[in-house]
């Protein structure tokens, strides 16, 4: 792998696997030093639900390791989408230990209640933790990051969006397609990025969002639904998203 000079620090949320941590890779590869913000902090600790048998694999501990075997720094930030003060801590630990943050990509999507119900089963409250984790927590992240970035006239943000929020799904949930909160939550942060790169684009921000389609995760194969998925569309794998955001 090519290596440049460090360039700079990244923030990258949901780092312990999947996209996340391909994202990370991809942007130790690229020079950055790396921020890495999720739950998980150990590989083989993360169930798939709680009081679930199945183990979901990944931790900020291996994306740390493969991030420093590149030559990079890595610094693990535990954070949980719905804990508002671990989101605003992520920024302030990353800047203490690394530096001002020049890229955030937000990957963190909540995966709790509501994410898989249908409309009929979905509760006021669930519809409440499913945006706060899909649209608050990133924005708040932004907020954060934001005045740093047009002080100095440069910054990257990249959000993470979905198809669900502008297509209509295949099948109905659980059977290959997505469910309503999950669409509308996706539909939001898609806004997100035309209207900041209106903003200030002007002052040197740069705000992209990007759709990875259907890609195979760890804890989609943990769940198995990767296959009700492949019955629609055709599946990446994490490393080509991780390189479609380092570039």
């Amino acid at each position: 792998m090519l290596v440049w000079a460090v360039v700079g620090v990244a923030l990258v949320t949901g780092a312990s696997r999947g996209i996340g941590r391909a994202a990370a890779v991809a942007l130790a590869g690229a020079g950055f030093d790396l921020a890495l913000a999720a739950r998980t902090l150990v590989d083989g600790t993360a169930r798939l639900d709680p009081g679930s048998d199945v183990v979901v694999a990944g931790g900020l501990d291996t994306t740390a390791a493969a991030v420093e075997a590149i030559g990079r720094r890595a610094l693990a930030v535990p954070m949980d989408v719905l804990d508002r003060p671990s989101v605003e801590a992520a920024v302030t630990r990353t800047e203490e230990a690394l530096g001002p943050v020049e890229v955030l990509v937000n990957n963190a999507v909540f995966q709790g209640e509501g994410t898989l119900a249908p409309f009929v089963d979905l509760t006021e409250a669930q519809l409440h933790d499913v945006f706060e984790g899909n649209v608050f927590a990133p924005l708040a992240l932004v907020r954060r990051v934001l005045p740093g970035m047009r002080e100095r006239g440069a910054g990257t943000i990249v959000n993470l969006v979905s198809g669900a929020g502008v297509q209509d799904p295949p099948a109905r949930v659980g059977e290959g397609g997505w469910s309503l909160a999950y669409a509308m939550s996706k539909a939001a942060l898609g806004r997100v990025a035309p209207l900041l790169h209106v903003e200030h684009g002007g002052e040197g921000v740069r705000v992209f969002s990007v759709d990875p389609g259907l890609t195979v995760t760890e804890r989609m194969e943990a769940a198995g639904r990767a296959d009700l998925y492949r019955r629609h569309f055709r599946a990446a794998v994490p490393d080509d998203i991780g390189r479609v955001i380092a570039w």
